[in-house]
């Protein structure tokens, strides 16, 4: 019997995917207010009227393993450098699993603060 179809090596997840993997880890970080989507999620959301699963985050990958760009807003008074190796983990262990693929960096943007509601 011809096992090559389920030979898992041969699986190419796509970036997108990846992304969305990405942001769910993201999001469920506690400190994490939000994922900050750029120019090109702005203009899909307005003119395509579709919101971007994977606002925020991008992620490419080569031969060596995965590189993830994460843009997001923190929760005012949280400790960004903890919360930035947090994130790192989180996608890290996530996208791994997922995949089989190394992670071979997770950059964090911060790209604003999320201040406390006014009461």
């Amino acid at each position: 019997m011809n096992n090559s179809i389920n030979d898992a090596s041969s699986l190419k997840v796509s970036d997108e995917v990846i992304a969305v993997c990405a942001a769910n880890a993201t999001l469920r970080t506690k400190g994490v207010a939000d994922v900050a989507g750029d120019i090109s999620d702005i203009l899909t959301e307005n003119l395509l009227g579709k919101e971007n699963a994977s606002k925020g985050i991008k992620a490419s990958q080569n031969d060596d393993g995965i590189t993830i760009d994460a843009n997001i807003v923190v929760d005012y008074g949280t400790r960004i450098p903890e919360l930035a190796w947090e994130i790192q983990e989180n996608i890290r262990d996530e996208v791994e699993e997922m995949t089989g693929n190394k992670v071979l960096a997770v950059n964090i943007n911060v790209q604003g603060v999320k201040l406390p509601s006014e009461e």
